[in-house]
């Protein structure tokens, strides 16, 4: 056995990720049957639940994508100790092609009767762009893309650990990942456009798919921070993970939350200043009544604590506090998903059971493939010539 070796079985997934692949498998399975029978007696509120559960677990996977493609295009060692992790995110695409199937057959009738059966007339350029063979047909390009990605970046990270001073193939990752991090931002742009946006087709913002960019980043980074914490409690890491490291992780889930602000401000200023009556109505329905709350929780919660608690220099570098952190701005993303996606559907904004059953289903199977995934390859890419580097200890 060579020297690689040892270090790879040295560097596998605790058991601990075993005990939370079964747990969450175990959750998963449970709420996503009560959903399904919950659903069965009202597959409207499914269909809506259900998606916007969907995007919540598209962003774990696909923002995971897009920083494993800006680590290789950057080089930087903040990505060295989070690479594994982010590839086993990336590696759940499959997954999510599955759990599109239901929406894909069954939900586009509970979901987009607005351009399905529209009750005002819709233009030329929407009749012949809304249809569900094109819908179809876009859905099927966009996760072409993704799950071509995923395999490049995977297969040539597991031949780097064999191939540690192949410079064409650490050169080969920078070329690709700049075409790459461009196709991601268009296809899940687009992808917004298809499965969220259209929810409203006489509604339309230039805007609205760097909303889930911005918002995918957020996710995946604040679930590394969590992994990685956890991993160096229970596993290898241990002693491995380091100050700065959390410190890196916190300062780029501050700056991503910011992306994330500016963006929803941009938005909401060139509306708001536009006042035009086809743009307008996105607002109306969201900052008035019982939605105008939520928008006031999204606000305070999801920007201004983060925010001020990011800011701290001490909470960043502090492995108990960071994950809690990620922990609520992970809950605060699926509450700015259900602001987006359910004012379309309810003029209340009290929650329905399916829109906590089915988060914690999807959720719940989405962290059992997961957690296999991360057992399948060491939980550092041994074969990098960064990592010397980025796991040294600091003075």
């Amino acid at each position: 056995m060579t020297a690689q070796d040892y270090k790879a079985q040295a560097y596998q997934a605790p058991a601990s990720v075993g005990r939370l692949q079964t747990s969450a498998l175990a959750v998963g399975a449970i709420a996503l049957v009560l959903g399904c029978f919950l659903g069965l007696r009202d597959l409207d509120n499914f269909f809506r639940a259900y998606l916007m559960s969907y995007m919540l677990i598209l962003g774990f996977a696909l923002g995971s994508l897009g920083l494993l493609m800006l680590q290789h295009l950057t080089s930087g060692q903040w990505g060295i100790m989070i690479r594994r992790p982010l590839e086993s995110a990336t590696r759940t695409i499959p997954l999510l092609l599955v759990l599109f199937l239901p929406i894909f057959f069954f939900g586009m009738e509970h979901l987009y009767g607005a351009w399905l059966h529209p009750e005002e007339p819709l233009s030329k350029m929407q009749v012949s762009y809304l249809t569900p063979g094109w819908y179809r047909i876009r859905a099927g390009i966009y996760f072409f893309v993704w799950l071509l990605l995923m395999f490049l970046f995977n297969r040539w990270s597991r031949q780097q650990d064999v191939n540690r001073d192949d410079r064409a193939l650490r050169q080969r990752f920078k070329q690709f990942a700049g075409p790459g991090i461009i196709l991601y931002v268009f296809t899940i742009s687009f992808a917004a456009i298809d499965w969220v946006m259209s929810i409203s087709p006489h509604w339309a913002s230039t805007i609205y798919g760097f909303l889930y960019v911005a918002g995918q980043l957020i996710s995946s980074m604040a679930l590394m921070a969590i992994v990685v914490v956890f991993l160096a409690r229970t596993g290898p890491l241990a002693g491995l993970l380091q100050k700065r490291h959390l410190w890196q992780f916190g300062g780029l889930l501050f700056a991503f939350n910011m992306l994330w602000a500016y963006f929803s401000f941009s938005q909401l200023l060139i509306i708001w200043s536009g006042n035009l009556p086809e743009e307008i109505t996105f607002y109306r329905t969201r900052l008035y009544g019982s939605w105008g709350i939520v928008a006031i929780v999204v606000l305070i919660f999801h920007f201004f604590v983060p925010f001020f608690l990011l800011l701290s220099k001490d909470l960043k570098r502090n492995q108990n506090l960071l994950p809690k952190v990620a922990m609520w701005m992970i809950f605060m993303r699926l509450v700015d998903l259900y602001w987006l996606t359910q004012p379309e559907f309810y003029r209340s904004a009290a929650p329905h059971a399916l829109d906590f059953v089915l988060p914690i289903a999807l959720l719940g199977l989405w962290l059992a493939y997961f957690a296999w995934n991360l057992k399948r390859e060491p939980l550092l890419p041994l074969g990098d010539p960064k990592l010397a580097g980025a796991i040294a200890n600091e003075h």
